[in-house]
């Protein structure tokens, strides 16, 4: 119920502010997840709530009849929110959470920062490891939940969160510094940094799918490593381009001529038997990636 309230308050804030941008900020989310959870509703109700223009959205003649009705409903939920939660509470709690490093580094602050805003009391466990161990974590119960590339093994529930383009990264000197796109196949012209640990990811994917033979001269699972050897001069690298956000080193990043990504979401075991406030965090993520 908690994420239909969710979307007749994106449904309505837009009304109110007459944009999709102007509502995402006024309730912390993304400007894309404000416009899903808008056209989840048309969806479920095979109705059209707005009309899109360049200047922004107006009400269509169903969105007028639907919109007071949605506003009550948010109003009682409200009401009975605050008496749960004064009988139940969300007074503590301990979310534990399995996920890889650009999603620690990059998404998990913000997220963590504004979710605290309602619910300040509920502490949070980090793991860090790769594909492979946060599945096992999420198996045997040591995490609440995953950041995971998709899809992932069939026993866990799901929700895709965002595709995650595989990025190129060259020293600056390189000599396809310069190039619009990399070709697939120079990759195995130059001394390769493999970010891998384990079990074979998305990367040696990319190798298969094209039948070449990279000549990797390291691998591991750190991203941060690989940008400063392949800074120092020792090789490229392919990286996804999350981690590659606001970075020290002194690299280029460039799209490969046959595009690459990793679809990432999050996973987990049986929502309804999940905590409250892990509950609640799986919603507030859905929508705000």
């Amino acid at each position: 119920m908690d994420m239909n309230i969710q979307k007749y308050l994106a449904f309505i804030k837009t009304v109110e502010y007459g944009s999709f941008t102007k509502a995402a900020e006024i309730l912390n989310y993304s400007q894309s997840g404000i416009s899903r959870m808008i056209n989840d509703l048309e969806k479920e109700w095979n109705v059209s709530l707005l009309e899109r223009n360049r200047t922004g959205v107006k009400l269509t003649s169903d969105g007028m009849k639907i919109l007071p009705i949605a506003q009550s409903v948010c109003n009682e939920f409200n009401r009975l929110q605050e008496q749960v939660d004064e009988i139940n509470g969300l007074g503590s709690g301990l979310i534990r959470i399995g996920t890889f490093s650009s999603v620690a580094t990059h998404w998990l602050p913000k997220i963590i920062k504004e979710f605290q805003k309602d619910y300040p009391n509920i502490d949070y466990e980090l793991l860090l490891g790769d594909y492979t161990e946060i599945e096992e974590w999420i198996k045997t119960g040591r995490v609440d939940l995953g950041f995971l590339r998709l899809p992932t093994t069939e026993e866990f529930e799901t929700i895709f969160l965002e595709e995650d383009k595989l990025l190129v990264v060259l020293p600056e000197n390189h000599p396809l510094a310069e190039c619009d796109k990399f070709p697939v196949k120079a990759l195995c012209d130059y001394p390769f940094m493999l970010l891998e640990k384990g079990a074979k990811a998305e990367i040696s994917e990319i190798f298969e799918r094209n039948n070449i033979t990279p000549n990797v001269h390291f691998t591991t699972w750190d991203d941060y490593a690989v940008m400063s050897m392949v800074e120092g001069g020792l090789g490229i690298a392919i990286l996804p381009q999350l981690i590659l956000r606001r970075i020290p080193y002194k690299i280029v990043a460039k799209e490969l001529d046959v595009p690459a990504y990793r679809k990432i979401g999050i996973a987990y075991r049986e929502k309804a038997k999940l905590p409250l406030a892990v509950k609640k965090f799986i919603d507030y993520l859905e929508y705000r990636i």
